[in-house]
């Protein structure tokens, strides 16, 4: 083998290794972009597990108030503040404050 020869190999090697380079960094930009999508869709599918577990929820109670007596009726009572017959409803409020303090 002479230089010449050896001179070639190093460059066709210089050469695979700059084109494996060149490879790597066109397809890092894509490689973190793919990264970030996972990790964006990761959160995603934790929201919709939490969103379908309150729809769920939801529909427990609109089914509930549509067939269960008992929770129409709590609803009655705590909502509109209504009471069977004979029963005495008690409501408490908030005080009003006077703007007019005396002394002044």
């Amino acid at each position: 083998m002479n230089i010449w020869d050896k001179l070639t190999q190093a460059v066709l090697c210089l050469l695979f290794i700059a084109a494996v380079l060149a490879v790597c960094e066109w397809y890092l930009p894509l490689i973190r972009q793919n990264e970030r999508m996972r990790k964006e869709m990761l959160c995603l599918d934790g929201q919709t597990e939490r969103e379908e577990e309150l729809n769920k929820s939801l529909r427990a109670s609109i089914d509930a108030s549509h067939t269960d007596p008992k929770t129409v009726e709590r609803l009655a009572r705590t909502h509109l503040g209504y009471a069977r017959t004979g029963e005495i409803v008690i409501r408490f409020e908030a005080p009003l404050i006077s703007t007019n303090q005396p002394g002044r």
